[in-house]
């Protein structure tokens, strides 16, 4: 029999629960007529280039079917009718691809190399590697007691004795 990929895209607004029932009825559909779904894929919530039926992300669903064109009609032709499914296509192929698609492989390799960052760490651009972030508080606590204390003012300068004056004398009637 011959061999297809088809991927469609249904709705952002419908839940996970909702794209797998979907998908199992368009299994369904293929399976009464004579066909057989070798591989299911769940690629998750995409952006689409552009916005279809006011939309602009959608689940996006691959299905390897080994089957007659009848199968993949009567498919297509339940799709077109499901007012949840934006956008699909069907394509023959001489062979099916064993293994993840291009699309998983894409997500399992960027998963490995930009790991989830643990919370309160920031990341240092120049080693690629995380860091923790100090919050003021530690920075508080690290220094010695005397780098808290206040620093002394400045020594009144012939520049600066009028303004120390006014706030040496501020400073006494606030006391009061």
């Amino acid at each position: 029999m011959p061999y297809y990929e088809s991927v469609f895209v249904a709705r952002q607004d419908i839940s996970a629960q909702q794209v797998e029932s979907l998908a199992e009825n368009l299994q369904s559909v293929v399976s009464d007529n004579g066909g057989k779904v070798t591989k299911q894929e769940n690629w998750g919530i995409k952006g689409l280039a552009y916005k279809i039926k006011k939309n602009r992300k959608g689940h996006y669903v691959l299905f390897n079917i080994d089957g007659p064109s009848g199968a993949v009609s009567e498919m297509e032709r339940h799709m077109r009718l499901n007012e949840d499914i934006l956008r699909y296509m069907t394509i023959k192929v001489d062979d099916l691809e064993e293994g993840e698609s291009v699309q998983m492989q894409n997500r399992s390799s960027r998963d490995e190399r930009h790991p989830r960052r643990e919370e309160g760490a920031s990341f240092d651009r120049n080693s690629g590697a995380p860091e923790p972030v100090e919050t003021a508080s530690e920075e508080k606590a690290e220094k010695p007691a005397e780098e808290n204390a206040e620093e002394p003012a400045e020594e009144p300068t012939e520049e600066n004795a009028d303004e120390t004056a006014e706030t040496e004398v501020e400073q006494e009637g606030e006391g009061k």
